[in-house]
């Protein structure tokens, strides 16, 4: 292993695919030749591409059709490669499936995509008008859907939890309005409602509709469950030594992959009211005991890399735990049904 990661090899020309702590995440995998790794957000495939470079064997998820079709374009000229659509939530039956066991490191780097972002007709950017989709595959109900379907309380839900909106109530309450007039179907509508309702962007950072947005997605991909089940099914498929690489990009999903490695990386024992559960040993070692953050180099050549956090540990001998969200931080959402209710 190299003494620290190079800070200045994520800086390059600004690129909208370029990968995020590409350079952190090879130092904390350590790959030897062979090894195998299981990159579970394939994406824009940048990752997969440096890895396969230090020679190892990737196994790639992605549950995005048009990442996946990338996909298998790179399985046609790369050997060592294989990809798999699918949600990284099953990973470890997909790594079951394919036979890619034992497994030496996973990669997650979590949330929406650069090219999901920058293409319109997937509905995920207030910036680029386009059809209110939102979805990260191709099934189940879409941010219209949801949208004009919930009521003023669920929207208020999604948007105040998910969202991290402090005025999610008025917001709820704006969007209702206005789809009692017509449907909401396009991302630039339910950008100037949520604008109107807010106030302009004046002089926050962010555009009003920012957290809107993300509040909606995250709740249409059921995003945050699908991380607390890929973590665990990392747990599961990683032999002792093999390395875990999480990079999250908002402080939902960066809470939960703490409290995960914070909770494994402790030993366990029964409480007062469990007294009979016996002690169980840690199932992971830190490697990192705070986020590491991208460098000034690489935010400046690639702003979108500013929020990044990454978290990494080492898998022990110890048998995996079982699988708890309240306790991994997922939110709970009171009385609102799943996406699937509103398709």
């Amino acid at each position: 292993m190299t003494n620290g990661p190079d800070k200045t090899a994520g800086a390059a020309a600004p690129d909208a695919h370029v990968p995020v702590l590409l350079a952190e995440i090879l130092h904390y995998l350590d790959i030897r030749a062979g090894d195998r790794i299981i990159d579970a957000t394939f994406g824009a495939g940048g990752y997969s591409r440096a890895m396969l470079e230090c020679g190892a064997e990737v196994l790639a998820f992605d549950r995005d059709l048009y990442a996946s079709e990338t996909g298998r374009l790179l399985e046609t000229v790369q050997t060592g490669f294989r990809i798999v659509e699918g949600r990284f939530s099953a990973l470890d039956d997909l790594a079951n499936a394919a036979g890619f066991l034992p497994v030496d490191g996973v990669v997650l780097d979590v949330g929406v995509s650069s090219m999901q972002i920058d293409e319109a007709e997937r509905g995920f950017s207030f910036r680029l008008d386009g059809p209110l989709d939102m979805r990260m595959g191709a099934e189940g109900a879409d941010a219209g859907d949801v949208v004009n379907k919930a009521s003023v309380r669920e929207l208020a839900m999604i948007i105040g939890v998910l969202g991290e909106e402090r005025k999610a109530g008025r917001i709820a309450r704006a969007i209702d309005r206005a789809r009692k007039e017509q449907p909401i179907r396009r991302t630039g509508e339910l950008a100037d409602i949520v604008s109107g309702a807010v106030g302009g962007r004046g002089a926050a950072k962010i555009h009003p509709a920012t957290r809107t947005f993300q509040g909606l997605r995250i709740f249409v991909n059921r995003e945050l469950e699908e991380l607390a089940m890929a973590l665990h099914g990392a747990e599961l498929v990683l032999k002792e030594g093999g390395r875990l690489v999480v990079v999250a990009f908002h402080s939902l999903e960066d809470r939960i992959v703490k409290r995960f490695l914070q909770e494994r990386s402790t030993t366990a024992a029964g409480s007062r009211h469990a007294p009979q559960v016996e002690t169980a040993a840690p199932t992971f070692s830190l490697l990192t005991r705070r986020p590491v953050e991208p460098g000034e180099g690489e935010v400046s050549a690639n702003p979108r890399a500013r929020s990044a956090r990454l978290r990494a540990a080492v898998r022990t001998s110890a048998p995996s735990r079982a699988i708890d969200l309240s306790a991994m931080g997922v939110p709970r959402l009171n009385n609102v049904p799943g996406p699937e209710a509103y398709a």
